[in-house]
């Protein structure tokens, strides 16, 4: 149990001004409003692309539809390129710019410089996914082991990836600008314009790791350079920011969606709030070298240290969830919602889009991080790290945690941007329960197909008869699970589309909580059980699906021993 005491001066703790943020952005001038437009059109179409390159890969998976070999690698490149690459971080870049505009009362302070790095941002886009289209497949890490004989296909991906990293840097510094100019003018820094700087940040770090990844790769593709034999490692350093980035972005967006959906803001205060956002920069770095576990001449001790730092990878994500839940159980129960343990839940703003959103999101982690801690462990890397197991298990966080978090918050700031109402929002409240619902066939399916021994990347696994009949069974479940969250998630891209050209008049209301304190006594202590039970029950399932992990390492018909690595 933990004990809080609410004060009306714990919500304006939170480092939220007095007006929400789509107050702030309804009243940026227009060509700021355009600019921030502009950039959530780019991420969507990446997100369209990869939505339906998964879709058809899936469905190959299935065996439902056949490719030859060439063709699968191709969708395969298409998918990972159009949907981690260019969605997650177009996107990033979307709501990084507008978090700083909701800082800065004048506006963008550098839009020239945002609009520079969003030009250089569709380039690199135009370029990468022209290369997986037309040039050799070289899957989305784009190894240049198999492009040796197609120089150009490297140099191509290599050089969208380069532009990406580019453009990524200057909305970066633009949007620390932004809030460095609003805090010259408040005098003070908001929670949420720490975060953005520390996230403008870490995106420009990793910017700087996809040079040292990629720069070798179009140095040799031009003539310019020797192969770059240690494309691999680099490629881990820099996978390990890449994959934990969007999940600091999807904890600041559940910040925000949190404050404006339901008025509540942290009760635990804005320095709390600071201390969670420097926790990524703290903790995620150190923690890489677990991605290096199938590197055959890794030393023994460097295995060891890197399974004893991969605990602590996730400890930001999780104070963040444990401050979020916490703080809307305590100013809901504040506000009468006590019956019951988990009463207060019922109370929270559901037929809201982006709150049902966002609560999938959190679902979704919580269930990626109890099966990424079985692949973190040294001793489970060699032996699932190239098996279905990985996108069974990954699939959680980059569509159900992440992409529901980016599509929340969409759903919450382009109405502020455009005017105009959220298109059919009791349906979008919705469809997020119905993408987990795939999450959930798809997930399970793959992650009993890795610890039989699916391979990741071969699409026929019958193996001419000689391969277990339940392989086929499960990778059908994957199939059945991929379309049912591909089909929801795909109406949810039609809703945000549609939003852009709905009715400007009132649009549907939607429930929302905003506790008053009026005539409370604000120094009771309130007692919040649910995140810390939520974290035991956390803690607990990681065992179970370790030792799972354990019982069925003995039954794997294939292990995979090699330099692959998580990122590939």
């Amino acid at each position: 149990m933990t004990d809080f005491t609410l004060s009306t001066a714990s919500t304006a703790a939170s480092g939220v001004s007095h007006a929400g943020l789509r107050e702030r952005l309804s009243g940026l001038a227009a060509s700021d409003r355009r600019t921030i437009l502009a950039f959530v059109v780019a991420s969507l179409a990446p997100l369209g692309l990869g939505l339906a390159f998964g879709l058809v890969v899936a469905l190959a998976r299935g065996g439902f539809i056949a490719f030859d070999p060439e063709t699968a690698y191709r969708l395969l490149t298409l998918h990972g390129t159009s949907a981690f690459f260019w969605w997650l971080y177009l996107a990033q870049a979307a709501l990084m710019v507008t978090f700083a505009a909701g800082e800065n009362s004048g506006g963008l302070s550098a839009r020239p410089l945002i609009l520079a790095g969003l030009v250089v941002l569709v380039a690199g886009m135009v370029l990468s996914e022209g290369t997986a289209l037309t040039g050799t497949a070289l899957l989305y890490d784009a190894n240049p082991d198999l492009g040796r004989e197609d120089p150009a296909a490297v140099g191509g991906m290599a050089g969208g990836y380069l532009l990406l990293g580019l453009g990524l840097t200057l909305a970066s510094i633009g949007a620390i600008v932004t809030v460095l100019r609003a805090r010259d003018e408040d005098g003070g820094m908001t929670a949420m314009g720490f975060g953005v700087m520390a996230w403008a940040g870490f995106l420009v770090v990793s910017a700087i790791a996809a040079v040292n990844a990629f720069l070798p790769n179009l140095l040799w593709a031009l003539g310019r350079g020797p192969f770059p034999v240690h494309a691999a490692t680099e490629w881990h350093i820099l996978f390990h920011n890449l994959h934990y980035l969007p999940l600091m972005a999807t904890v600041l967006t559940w910040y925000a969606i949190t404050r404006e959906t339901t008025g509540i803001g942290s009760v635990f205060g804005a320095t709390f709030s600071k201390i969670v956002f420097a926790a990524y920069l703290v903790f995620v770095p150190p923690t890489s070298l677990y991605h290096m576990f199938l590197e055959p001449d890794l030393a023994e001790s460097v295995r060891v240290v890197g399974t004893l730092l991969s605990l602590f990878v996730s400890v930001p994500t999780l104070i963040a969830f444990l401050v979020i839940v916490s703080s809307l159980e305590v100013s809901t129960r504040r506000s009468g919602a006590s019956a019951g343990l988990f009463g207060w839940i019922g109370r929270l703003p559901w037929r809201d889009p982006s709150f049902s959103a966002m609560g999938v999101a959190i679902v979704s982690t919580l269930l990626g991080l109890v099966f990424a801690f079985v692949l973190i462990q040294e001793k489970f890397a060699p032996l699932i790290s190239d098996t279905f197991f990985v996108p069974g298990y990954f699939h959680f966080f980059a569509v159900g945690a992440v992409s529901q978090s980016f599509v929340a918050a969409f759903l919450l700031i382009l109405p502020a941007l455009t005017g105009r109402r959220v298109w059919r929002p009791r349906l979008l409240a919705w469809l997020p329960w119905v993408v987990l619902a795939g999450l959930l066939v798809f997930g399970a399916s793959g992650i009993l197909a890795g610890f039989e021994g699916v391979p990741r990347r071969t699409f026929d696994v019958a193996y001419d008869g000689a391969a277990p009949a339940s392989w086929g069974t499960l990778m059908r479940g994957v199939a059945i699970g991929g379309v049912i969250f591909a089909t929801a998630f795909a109406v949810e891209v039609f809703g945000l589309a549609m939003t852009f050209f709905g009715s400007v008049d009132a649009g549907e209301e939607t429930a929302t909580i905003r506790p008053s304190l009026a005539g409370v006594e604000a120094t009771k202590p309130v007692a919040a059980w649910t995140g810390p039970i939520a974290i035991v029950v956390l803690v607990l399932l990681m065992t179970g699906a370790t030792i799972g992990a354990f019982e069925l390492m003995h039954a794997l018909p294939i292990t995979t021993i090699g330099g692959a690595g998580h990122g590939h």
